[in-house]
């Protein structure tokens, strides 16, 4: 589900004969459930987890102890939320830890927050789910047997470059909701990436908790802009507990695209950024959140903050985004709050693309669609390797930074290749956008509909 790790692209469905075959192979190799003396099948997410983390934490090991597997995405994300389901109802206080000295001396808000033993969690989460899949090796359920309603062809690619450690993460949820057990006849997606700075923590979580956060929201099936606004503030304040608990000082600008039926809402903070290709023409979706635009450094000075240019325009000295994730000790000047915006489909859009800044900040707008219609000539007609191949276009510009390019196609490469490809542009890279103004490094772009 969510990644730093470089990635094939892949085709997600799943069969019935495929559905038998994978339950038979994991009760081979998983025969029993653990004794308290067998370790884990899968990393436990930390040492200790707050209430309100347990359900994304544990569907995000299933999916990726399943996924190590080779799991079929549907499949596995039905299994882990049957198997997360089970564990919530029954009584979590078995696992509850006692807070440490220097916990319990935190302000009044941190004494609230009960915290679990994320071991002991795993452990019980991994025995459920060998329960399930027991039974479903007798009985599949219905709703597990029925067919995605889209199949989607995404392409991602992730890479270290030159820095010293990973710290982007991206997730690719095609099976949305079969992960969070929704049950509406609307078919969802949702697809992401995040740029992690000062550390890995604050990614890794948001790509753990953001879609998480949106599902849970009473308001998704009728407002889903407002669900991932929402999805965002709670991630961040979140995040900010577990920050302060940890002594964290991470922070993760985001993107995220959610595909509700035939609509499409995106939402995001910071400078990692989603575009739109429809017919061949690059639609612009968003402007990313810097400190130099106008109304963000208007909103950082009345906070009584400032954004002053060192090598680029940065908030208070010190980072060069205005909204982030985390970023314990920038807020409120660092905002957590995201922007939102939608669209109807039509069925003529082509791809979407979403990546961070060592992506976007070598490549500008304009020359993505040449980019991929060039791949696909090459391929004849085949998308799986696009973004592998758009990730080395930056680092051939000078890019070395961590790059995340995916590519979630709308409509099968081979009618894209067939149907050619129109304004593509051909302008030259702008180098670090952060050197120049908002919009400067894409001047043939298309404007959407928005609203933020």
């Amino acid at each position: 589900m969510a990644s730093g790790a470089p990635q094939k692209s892949s085709q997600m469905a799943c069969g019935a004969e495929e559905t038998w075959g994978f339950l038979d192979t994991l009760l081979q190799d998983f025969p029993a459930p653990l004794s308290p003396e067998s370790p884990v099948p899968w990393k436990a997410p930390g040492t200790a987890l707050s209430q309100e983390e347990v359900e994304a934490e544990l569907a995000e090991l299933a999916v990726g102890f399943l996924g190590s597997r080779d799991a079929p995405l549907p499949l596995a994300a039905s299994l882990a939320r049957e198997a997360v389901s089970r564990l919530l109802q029954t009584d979590l206080s078995e696992f509850r830890k006692l807070p440490r000295q220097e916990e319990e001396e935190e302000e009044e808000e941190e004494t609230t927050v009960i915290l679990l033993d994320a071991q002991g969690l795993a452990r019980s989460f991994f025995n459920l789910l060998w329960e399930v899949t027991s039974q479903w090796q007798k009985q599949v359920p219905p709703t597990t047997r029925t067919p995605p309603q889209r199949q989607w062809l995404v392409s991602v690619h992730a890479i270290r470059n030159t820095r010293r450690k990973m710290e982007d993460r991206h997730v690719a949820l095609p099976a949305f909701n079969q992960l969070f057990g929704l049950s509406d006849p609307v078919d969802r997606a949702y697809f992401a990436v995040f740029d992690g700075h000062g550390g890995v923590d604050a990614a890794r979580y948001a790509a753990v908790h953001v879609h998480a956060n949106a599902a849970r929201q009473p308001e998704l099936p009728m407002d889903p802009e407002g669900a991932l606004r929402e999805a965002f503030r709670l991630t961040d304040r979140m995040f900010l507990r577990k920050a302060k608990r940890e002594r964290l000082q991470s922070g993760t600008t985001g993107v995220c695209a959610l595909i509700a039926g035939t609509a499409l809402h995106v939402a995001w903070l910071g400078d990692s950024q989603v575009l739109l290709v429809q017919q061949g023409q690059v639609v612009k979706l968003m402007e990313p959140h810097r400190p130099e635009r106008q109304d963000e450094k208007a909103r950082i000075e009345a906070l009584g903050g400032f954004v002053s240019h060192m090598d680029c325009w940065r908030v208070n000295g010190t980072l060069a985004v205005s909204r982030a994730i985390g970023d314990v000790f920038q807020k409120p000047y660092v905002s957590g709050e995201a922007d939102v915006a939608s669209r109807e489909l039509t069925g003529s859009e082509d791809y979407l693309l979403l990546a961070c800044d060592g992506f976007f900040d070598f490549v500008p707008h304009q020359e993505v669609a040449g980019l991929v219609q060039s791949h696909l000539v090459r391929q004849q007609g085949s998308g799986l390797r696009a973004a592998e191949e758009l990730v080395a276009e930056a680092r051939e510009r000078g890019s070395h930074d961590n790059i995340t390019v995916m590519v979630v196609f709308l409509r099968d490469p081979q009618e894209l290749l067939e149907g050619g490809v129109q304004g593509s542009g051909d302008s030259q890279a702008n180098g670090r956008s952060c050197d120049l103004p908002p919009g400067l490094s894409e001047p043939q772009t298309t404007e959407a509909p928005r609203r933020s």
